[in-house]
């Protein structure tokens, strides 16, 4: 199927999903705390979104049960919030939603560190200096979103028509891995807006190939996800989370954007 074109009503509808989605993100990361449950944020997180005349985009999409997937430390993505599951200072969080308005849907994710103030000048990137956790397991985490986010934001600065699809994830998996991380290989970003999920496939990598050529309509969700250890993963018996094999931390980001006659606009930023 080819990668769909929108048309200036739909786009319309894709802006307005967006920005009830990045609010919703930016204020959930500001309310979770260390001592919250997964799903006490969730249920925040809906709140918001139903107050916006908007519809949670995850919950009941192939069954998935709630809002945010939310993902601590060593979960990748898909993440299911529950009532048992208690956010500790130090954790590396990352929610991961999406929005539909008037039929229309976009999806993002943000990382923090709990407990550390969110900056939304460092699209949300907890303080280098802030100590809630030992030492170096704080700085790991630490590097691991700062360069979730330097990917995200050398993407934008790229994103525009003319180039070629795989160009992304070219330029993904260099960040990543000059800074010592693996990608997921097997998770990917996608087309999006009449569906959750539409042509293309976007990958956080290089495959020796260069892709379609992006054009102005386009709608894209890019979301650089990797890991401290392993790129590899494993399914929970909840059949939805994804973990690193190894245990080790792992982190996404992620923006749905448009591409436009002269670059791109992100949908989900304030």
């Amino acid at each position: 199927m080819p990668i769909q074109i929108k048309t200036e009503e739909e786009i319309r509808a894709m802006k307005i999903s967006g920005k009830i989605l990045a609010e919703a993100l930016e204020e959930s990361c500001r309310f979770a705390k260390p001592g919250m449950s997964t799903l006490e944020l969730d249920t925040f997180a809906e709140n918001l979104i139903r107050k916006n005349n908007a519809i949670p985009a995850f919950k009941g999409y192939r069954g998935f049960p709630a809002t945010l997937c939310t993902c601590l430390n060593k979960v990748i993505v898909h993440g299911i919030p529950k009532k048992d599951e208690i956010m500790q200072e130090g954790d590396l969080l990352t929610i991961d939603c999406g929005v539909i308005y008037e039929g229309m849907y976009t999806d993002a994710a943000r990382s923090m560190i709990i407990g550390v103030p969110p900056r939304r000048d460092s699209y949300l990137l907890a303080a280098p200096s802030a100590p809630p956790v030992g030492k170096s397991l704080n700085n790991k985490r630490n590097r691991l979103i700062k360069t979730a986010y330097e990917a995200l934001n050398k993407i934008t600065d790229i994103l525009k028509p003319g180039l070629h699809l795989n160009e992304i994830g070219k330029t993904i998996q260099k960040i990543v891995e000059d800074a010592g991380f693996h990608i997921v290989k097997d998770l990917t970003g996608h087309g999006i807006g009449h569906r959750l999920h539409e042509e293309p496939i976007i990958l956080n990598y290089w495959d020796g190939t260069p892709g379609p050529i992006l054009k102005p309509g386009m709608t894209l969700a890019i979301e650089p996800i990797f890991a401290a250890g392993t790129g590899k993963m494993r399914l929970s018996s909840d059949k939805w989370t994804l973990i690193t094999t190894d245990n080790s931390d792992a982190v996404q980001v992620e923006n749905t954007f448009l591409i436009t006659e002269n670059g791109n606009e992100v949908l989900t930023e304030l």
